[in-house]
């Protein structure tokens, strides 16, 4: 068996992530069915213990930590300079947490206090982002001067969409949360916390081995309550916050530096070798720190290993299947999916915006109201590969 070529896509990172988009849009419309068995839901507040629900947010943590020495090693060969690489981790960082305050706070939209209804709003907001962050191609003359028009215009949108909005919280108006940003601003924050850190200990796995442990022991001593002060440090000063997300994401970088660069496992033997062994040892330390919790709620350190530790079974066994044995036409369907994921992430908000009511009086229960999230998702799906296929692409 060869190593695959790094002159060519590592497919498995796309499907991976592909089948990791999907399954959240899944997911996130189930919960709204009824009556199903306990292991289709979160485990609720409170209790403790772990689902293939909980685990699909520190998947997409986990690939997007893979990506990253990637992404660096693109940008290195293209020639950037440190400080042009560490201003746009910072940037694309900053614009994943302003996409998730914006996203999540309008969800809270006050109509009355905003002049704007709840799906204008949010289905405006959300198309004026993805005008502004769709890469264009190259042109010029009047095609040139229309992508820039949608694409400050996108922009300006946003802005005025910022302007008016308001909610409501005890009778009182505010207005935007910032604190409240969610999934795109843990993955925002991860990403700028393990970006910097792979820029200073890219040159060595063991460094990047020993931010990972950090990131664990950071988890660790909050929620012994040794470090609680940590909390209090302001996020944009301190983006590794809990260590959680922060951690998922560095044992992706790990993983990267395992498969994906030849420098530390030379052999494939050697990287299945040391991948088997860094998977066992995320099992095995989540299983000592049980004691702390097992909880996506709070984040506890062994649900973050116990997960991460799940994704990097199924992306060794994918990057067997597909990279080194050379059987992917059965995942063909994911790689646009996976490779235009922050669009593909996006879209069912602009669905819900719309046809919030709608989708709301099609609820069932039981086995027979999957069909309402597959439905969903198959028609996310078959836009997004539409879009990717057109060349229609979001990037920070």
């Amino acid at each position: 068996m060869e190593i695959p070529s790094k002159e060519t896509r590592i497919q498995s990172v796309d499907i991976v992530r592909g089948l990791t988009i999907l399954v959240m849009i899944f997911v996130n419309d189930i919960h709204g069915i009824k009556e199903l068995p306990w292991w289709t839901y979160h485990i609720p507040p409170g209790e403790q213990g772990i689902t293939y629900v909980d685990v699909v947010y520190p998947a997409f943590l986990m690939m997007m930590g893979m990506s990253i020495p990637l992404a660096f090693r693109k940008r290195i060969a293209l020639g950037d300079s440190q400080a042009k690489i560490l201003l746009h981790i910072i940037v694309r960082g900053l614009c994943l947490v302003a996409m998730g305050i914006l996203v999540m706070n309008g969800r809270e939209i006050d109509a009355e206090a905003s002049g704007v209804s709840r799906a204008a709003w949010n289905s405006l907001m959300l198309v004026g982002v993805i005008l502004f962050f769709i890469s264009y191609p190259k042109a010029d003359g009047n095609k040139k001067t229309l992508f820039l028009i949608l694409k400050w215009g996108g922009l300006a949108m946003v802005l005025v969409l910022m302007f008016f909005f308001r909610r409501k919280e005890e009778d009182q108006i505010f207005w935007f949360d910032p604190k409240n940003s969610s999934i795109l601003g843990g993955l925002g924050f991860s990403y700028m916390s393990c970006g910097i850190l792979f820029m200073l200990l890219r040159d060595k796995i063991w460094k990047l081995a020993a931010a990972f442990v950090f990131l664990v022991l950071l988890n660790v001593g909050i929620k012994a309550g040794v470090l609680e002060f940590v909390r209090t440090f302001p996020a944009l000063l301190w983006p590794f916050r809990s260590g959680s997300a922060a951690s998922i994401t560095m044992s992706g970088v790990v993983m990267s530096m395992i498969f994906l660069d030849d420098n530390f496992a030379k052999s494939l033997e050697d990287k299945f070798k040391w991948g088997i062994a860094f998977v066992v040892l995320l099992f095995l330390t989540g299983w000592a720190l049980l004691p702390f919790g097992l909880a996506k709620i709070g984040g506890t350190p062994s649900w973050c290993l116990f997960s991460a530790g799940f994704t990097g079974t199924i992306f060794i066994f994918i990057y067997w299947l597909v990279d080194v044995k050379g059987i992917r036409r059965w995942a063909a369907f994911l790689i646009p999916i996976g490779s235009n994921a922050l669009l593909v992430y996006l879209l069912p908000d602009i669905y819900y915006a719309l046809f919030r009511t709608f989708h709301r009086s099609i609820a069932m229960v039981g086995w027979v109201g999957v069909w309402r999230p597959i439905a969903l998702t198959a028609l996310i799906f078959v836009i997004a590969t539409v879009l990717t296929r057109k060349k229609v692409r979001m990037q920070l």
